[in-house]
């Protein structure tokens, strides 16, 4: 058990939103907080313009799988941030809770996912500090 904080990302589908929130958190916090993201329904992949949308800011998101939500994941994290998900997420007390309300970038264009990143990068520099 490292002595690391423990963040986790939760969305639906894993695929987008908590990606790309997991993918800044590694890359801004140097290793000091350790990441985790899940989702109460996976996809059977991370969403491509997530992908791509990250790999302009020199964050390669690729090798990620969506993973199934458990209930020891969020039992092992002192951090849970939410990405409306809304009552599909267990809630243990104890445990920090956020809720980033996001667009959903599922089915849009680079576009519409440019500014959703960006908001969650200034959420992520946000909860670095927070932590």
């Amino acid at each position: 058990m490292s002595e690391n904080p423990t963040v986790l990302f939760v969305c639906v589908h894993n695929a987008g939103r908590s990606q790309m929130a997991a993918g800044f958190l590694q890359h801004l916090a140097g290793g000091r907080i350790d990441v985790l993201s899940a989702g109460s329904e996976p996809a059977d992949q991370i969403n491509p313009v997530a992908i791509e949308a990250m790999a302009e800011v020199g964050i390669d998101i690729a090798g990620e799988q969506p993973k199934i939500l458990k209930d020891e994941t969020v039992q092992a994290s002192d951090v849970v941030i939410t990405m409306g998900c809304g009552d599909a997420c267990p809630f243990f007390p104890g445990k920090r809770y956020e809720d980033w309300k996001l667009d959903d970038p599922a089915g849009q264009g680079i576009e519409a996912v440019r500014p959703i990143r960006d908001e969650i990068r200034a959420r992520v520099e946000v909860l670095i500090a927070s932590l």
